[in-house]
């Protein structure tokens, strides 16, 4: 057991460290607040400490920023914003120069755009697209915009060296000698400020509970929360460094990057029953990453529209044996080798998917204590469809089919694309189409092209679409003998470009999307 920080150092003189650092300066500060124990910590400190300030010297700026990736652990989402709400009516109440900012996602950047509507792979550990999107995307912009308004911002987070071996070496790497600040991992003008680093897991809880919270919060609710879950924080996340948040740590609850999601299934046998729902619909994304259901789940082709081969060997998917390039069944257990990398999700299982997601949003509305609970926003369902019409030819808009049988109630479409096209002249293109052995797909993205370049002055955009398009691989890659012929034809090509040149590094994430 680690030794507590306050048998070294008082409360009070940590606020003086904290006022000490504040008023040495005028970069404003940004904290981190995710609404779990060590960041609710950090900011009832740096919240008491300047307290203590005379007014005329609250005159730097402080942002706490939280980031709402939409699909957070419900739990945990709801006493954000509310803590947020709050924190933003005291601070104006008692002068302090404090302000609350929930961040984001971009619309087009959101886990069910990027997941249903683009077809991207539930996250993997070395394909974790989720967190730069979800999470350091939005923090980074706005530090980027406070950075440019003041020219340098110092970044608090609630980060503890106990909390992990590779957490203590990364804080000490940054560290700037004989300062308590640290250079930020990506931005130059910019510095980070940890002051509970020292604090064991311990200290924080017994600061939490000895101490009111400032802003009218029950931190003993907090305490029976984590308890409930046998979970840990998830902290802002700045960099890919950080640990998923799936497992033990409060988080996503479509968090696929770990094996079990443990919060959920605590919560769960601790009475939240109704949150069956969401772990049903994590496993559903689980389950697509096992290789034998690729072929159910995935394309064969890349959103490029091209065939990829494993670039360094193939991996056998049953016993993990790495064989070489020209093996076609794994020489150690004689399993059939998948030679390429797979693509997107199918266009049927992103439509199955959603309808259970828009069912599981019904169900949880009925059971959970909140009855406007959102899984998925209208918002997303619009970009969805807008994704599927531009990029799959889906003009009977399928997305809105499906939430009108799902809801009972209609959405209405948003009027621009692909000048009024709908469920008849779909199916009368898909007919000709048939007829004359030419894939549809291939013919909704050339009329697409057309669409997308009305209006240019020059026809070189347009005729560059058109290449593009017909430089896709267009023949069945659901047929057997097609594909074959697609695998030998690219193994060949590859034959004689090794010939000639070195063996690439493998990606690291060459088995998604």
């Amino acid at each position: 057991m680690s030794e507590s920080i306050f048998e070294k150092r008082t409360v009070t003189d940590i606020h003086e460290e904290i006022r000490k650092v504040y008023l040495s300066d005028n970069r404003p500060w940004i904290i981190g607040f995710s609404g779990g124990k060590d960041s609710t910590c950090l900011v009832q400190l740096v919240w008491n400490a300047l307290s203590e300030l005379p007014k005329e010297n609250l005159q730097k700026k402080i942002y706490v920023i939280s980031s709402d990736t939409l699909v957070e652990s419900p739990q945990i989402s709801e006493r954000v914003i509310g803590s947020l709400d709050k924190i933003e009516k005291v601070a104006k109440e008692t002068h302090l120069p404090i302000s609350a900012n929930l961040l984001r996602p971009k619309l087009s950047d959101t886990f069910w755009v990027r997941l249903l509507g683009l077809g991207y792979p539930a996250p993997t550990p070395m394909f974790r697209w989720c967190t730069d999107m979800l999470k350091i995307a939005n923090a980074d912009r706005f530090i980027q915009e406070k950075v440019s308004e003041y020219g340098e911002a110092i970044i608090l987070l609630g980060m503890r060296k106990t909390e992990s071996i590779s957490r203590h070496q990364t804080m000490n790497l940054y560290r700037i000698k004989s300062s308590l600040l640290s250079r930020h991992s990506k931005f130059p003008q910019t510095y980070v400020y940890t002051p509970i680093e020292d604090f064991s897991a311990e200290d924080v809880w017994n600061f939490l509970l000895q101490n009111k919270n400032p802003w009218g919060e029950e931190n003993r609710d907090l305490l029976a929360l984590y308890q409930d879950a046998n979970a840990s924080e998830c902290p802002l996340v700045v960099d890919t460094s950080t640990p998923s948040c799936g497992g033990g740590r409060f988080g996503c609850w479509t968090c696929t990057v770990v094996d079990k999601q443990k919060y959920l299934t605590n919560l769960i046998e601790n009475g939240e029953e109704w949150m069956e729902v969401l772990a049903e619909l994590r496993e559903d994304l689980k389950k697509t990453q096992d290789p034998d259901e690729w072929k159910n789940v995935r394309e064969e082709k890349r959103r490029t529209g091209r065939v990829q081969l494993k670039t360094h060997g193939s991996k056998c998917t049953k016993c993990s044996f790495l064989n070489d390039n020209s093996a076609k069944i794994c020489k150690k257990c004689s399993e059939p080798l998948i030679k390429y990398t797979p693509g997107p999700y199918t266009m049927k299982f992103r439509k199955w998917y959603l309808e259970k997601l828009l069912r599981g949003q019904i169900r949880v509305r009925k059971e959970s204590p909140d009855p406007n609970m959102t899984l998925i926003l209208e918002e997303e369902i619009h970009e969805i469809q807008r994704i599927w019409r531009m990029e799959q030819g889906d003009w009977q808009n399928s997305a809105y089919q499906i939430y009108e049988k799902v809801t009972g109630k209609k959405l209405e479409s948003i009027k621009d694309d692909m000048g009024g096209f709908g469920q008849t002249e779909q199916e009368l293109l898909e007919q000709s189409c048939s007829n004359h052995n030419v894939s549809f797909q291939l013919v909704s993205n050339l009329l697409n092209a057309e669409f997308e370049t009305q209006g240019a002055t020059r026809h070189s955009k347009v005729f560059g679409k058109i290449k593009t398009e017909l430089q896709k691989e267009w023949r069945d890659t659901k047929n057997k003998e097609d594909m074959n012929k697609i695998i030998e034809e690219l193994s060949e090509k590859r034959e004689a470009e090794e010939k000639v040149k070195p063996t690439p590094k493998p990606p690291k994430d060459e088995d998604e999307m």
